[in-house]
């Protein structure tokens, strides 16, 4: 079975929510704080997959997700290594590592998204939404086509919530983005109800280039978003559910978001079959 670790801890309060879709999704999930981690109580090489929920770590001082990241970059474990160290060797043997919204802030900031010539040196930052206040509103995303994360597989336009307030996604420099839309590590943008691209507030709701609403690295292993698709595991979790179910009696009662772990399980457990390959 596919297993799936579960980080918490410093202020992240979107655990539970994390594990369930995983649960739903037919893996394995546990939940542990961070500590055990670093006091190496627990070991992220014994899980397919390592998540990095949402939420509020050390009150998202200095900037969000920083001091978390800076913990993950120099902490020594007992070993002597870093858990960007480990997180590393994880990629190595071909497993995956998610991270939602502050956990994606946390991925940038360590240099693991959109890591561009696996430098694993911070590319892009996660600044204030243009609308210089917290956004908690449902939006609609777009796939992008010839992605090559497993994590987005059948997947099109969709309704998700997001909640933060420093998502706007700003690349360093003119050749990071070039490098970005080239291989396609855009995977998912803020769009209208149509799928066209959205440039401006409310449906782009924080203002991040090229509307970006998550990345992935180029091996497709690591995947992080701002949007919440753990917020959307069920269709009764949309706010208009009751009006989408009158037009479409036959609408499925999961939510959108739920697919996403369903693709990165499935995907896993056909890694995880004899003689598969690892994409």
């Amino acid at each position: 079975m596919v297993r799936a670790l579960v980080l918490t801890g410093f202020g992240i309060n979107c655990e539970e929510e994390l594990a369930a879709a995983y649960r739903l999704a037919g893996a394995e999930a546990h939940i542990y704080h961070f500590n055990e981690v670093l006091l190496q109580q627990v070991s992220i090489h014994d899980y397919d997959i390592l998540n990095f929920p949402g939420g509020f770590s050390f009150g998202d001082d200095i900037a969000s997700g920083k001091v978390m990241a800076n913990k993950i970059k120099y902490k020594q474990l007992p070993n002597g290594k870093t858990l960007l160290d480990e997180i590393k060797v994880f990629l190595q043997s071909g497993k995956y590592v998610l991270g939602v919204c502050n956990g994606f802030q946390m991925l940038v900031r360590l240099g693991l998204l959109p890591n561009i010539g696996a430098t694993f040196t911070q590319q892009a930052a996660l600044s204030h939404n243009d609308s210089a206040k917290y956004e908690d509103r449902w939006v609609y995303c777009k796939v992008s086509a010839n992605l090559h994360t497993p994590f987005l597989n059948n997947m099109d336009i969709f309704a998700v919530p997001v909640r933060h307030g420093e998502g706007k996604l700003i690349f360093a420099n003119d050749e990071m983005r070039k490098n970005i839309i080239a291989q396609n590590l855009n995977c998912l943008t803020y769009c209208l109800e149509d799928g066209t691209t959205a440039t401006t507030y409310p449906e782009n709701p924080n203002g991040a280039e090229l509307s970006c609403a998550a990345l992935t690295d180029e091996t497709g292993h690591v995947f992080g978003l701002m949007p919440h698709p753990e917020a959307f595991l069920s269709l009764y979790n949309h706010p208009n559910w009751g009006q989408l179910k009158r037009q479409n009696p036959n609408l499925p009662d999961e939510g959108a978001g739920l697919q996403i772990f369903k693709n990165i399980v499935a995907h896993l457990n056909t890694c995880k079959l004899p003689n598969a390959e690892m994409v």
